[in-house]
């Protein structure tokens, strides 16, 4: 078994079709058919069904498939660090939930190396990846909330992958409405009040969104409800469609207030924990001390 081997499954699986991923791989059909199939014989597993709609994983294949790319990534980080030649270059990545401070945060970091050589990572993405990249450490850092609804399940993934989560705040609940909305006036809302108007909330595409939710109230029932998985995006949604997401309030970002966003209290109350997270006893890198410290200025006291 090879890291080519891993990387074409990994494609495949992405894919809809041998011959899409053969396209996307720059290789020819035949050989990247023959390189899986030899991959199954020696595994003694079937990865793929091959039906009249192109290919699909079977059970062991979706299992095997989770490994590959832990292996993958892992491979291609210590390909990153070590086996560059130019030792001078640094190296830093951090995954976070959809938080404005935590890149500002990154921001900051990164303005401290503007006359050196670096290759820094930045990842805006969904609950499970977060916890994963740390896991894994593709990214020394990871920026993740909590709420009352999801704090079980969030702690006991953090004790099954091995995480350490620092709090850095505590935050109530507010919804982020456009600034011609016709209730961005008001000092208070409750979800009542919101009914006719649709809720954007971020896509954990996940079987367990609920418990991956990154925004509080996760387990209401929203009438109207559009997912998204990029903050622009759901910027636009909400000024074209009068809609509406709910949030910890936070307005630190001058590019936030340009954009005409305001905050109003939500009646209903669903405090989001928002900290940082990183591996079972690992010992920050200079940079990643650079980033906490930078988190750590937005801690409660």
């Amino acid at each position: 078994m090879t890291i080519l081997q891993l990387k074409y499954v990994i494609a495949v699986a992405g894919s809809k079709s041998i011959r899409e991923a053969a396209s996307r791989l720059f290789v020819s059909q035949p050989a990247l058919s023959s390189t899986i199939r030899e991959l199954e014989e020696e595994l003694n597993i079937q990865l793929f069904e091959r039906t009249s709609k192109g290919i699909r994983l079977t059970e062991p294949g979706k299992e095997f498939l989770v490994y590959a790319k832990e292996a993958v990534s892992q491979y291609e980080l210590i390909e990153d660090r070590y086996l560059d030649r130019d030792q001078n270059k640094k190296h830093f990545s951090v995954s976070m939930q959809h938080y404005v401070f935590a890149v500002h945060a990154f921001i900051n970091v990164t303005k401290e190396f503007e006359d050196g050589k670096y290759t820094f990572a930045v990842h805006e993405t969904r609950t499970d990846e977060v916890l994963n990249n740390v896991k894994n450490l593709s990214s020394e850092i990871g920026v993740i909330s909590f709420s009352r609804s999801n704090e079980k399940i969030m702690k006991k993934l953090f004790r099954e992958f091995q995480l350490e989560f620092h709090p850095l705040m505590t935050k109530e609940t507010f919804v982020y409405v456009w600034k011609d909305h016709p209730l961005a006036k008001a000092e208070e809302l409750s979800l009542d009040d919101l009914t006719d108007y649709p809720c954007v909330s971020f896509d954990q595409s996940s079987e367990n969104d609920f418990y991956l939710t990154e925004e509080a109230l996760g387990d209401h029932d929203f009438e109207k409800l559009i997912k998204t998985n990029d903050r622009a995006t759901s910027a636009e949604l909400m000024a074209a469609l009068n809609g509406y997401s709910i949030g910890t309030g936070i307005m630190i970002d001058s590019l936030t207030l340009k954009e005409g966003f305001v905050t109003i209290k939500l009646k209903e109350e669903d405090p989001l924990t928002i900290g940082y997270i990183i591996r079972s006893n690992h010992s920050l890198s200079e940079i990643g001390q650079k980033y906490v410290d930078e988190l750590l200025k937005y801690r409660e006291k």
